[in-house]
This record gives C-alpha cells, structure tokens and sequence, in this order.
C-alpha cells in the first residue's frame, strides 16, 4: 500500500467524507474500489462489506425530482 495526494475541491472531500462516515464506510477503500473500476479490475471485497452495501441501497431514500436543485450547495 502507498499513501499518495490528490488536489479535490473541498466540497467534494466534505461532501464524501461525511457520506462514507454516516454510512460506516472507508473512504480509502471507496477510493481504491473506484481507481480499480476506472482501469477495468474487478475489485475484490470482504461478504461484510458487501453485505453492508447491499442494506444501504436497499435503504429509505427520498424521490427527487430535481438532483441539482434539491442538492445546491449553500454558500
């Protein structure tokens, strides 16, 4: 494993950081699970934390009919 940087608005990181927290993910691994998906591996992952995943999309989840004006961040 190697620590690297990576320049990311800082709402982004915000933003991310407290989805995986409320959602007891690790955002390191999200981010290695993502650059593995990006170049065509097929990520490898613990049953537990498949498992997880597949509860927080079986989730309650609010319709939206508008994503960008529901969401606008307020500044």
């Amino acid at each position: 494993m190697v620590l690297k940087t990576f320049n990311v608005q800082e709402d982004i990181y915000s933003n991310f950081s407290r989805f995986c927290r409320e959602h007891g993910l690790s955002m390191s691994k999200q981010i290695s699970f993502f650059m593995e998906y990006m170049v065509g591996k097929e990520p490898q992952a613990r049953k537990e934390y498949l498992e997880k995943l597949e509860r927080i999309r079986k989730g309650k989840f609010i319709p939206v009919a508008n994503f960008a004006d529901r969401y606008r961040l307020q500044k």
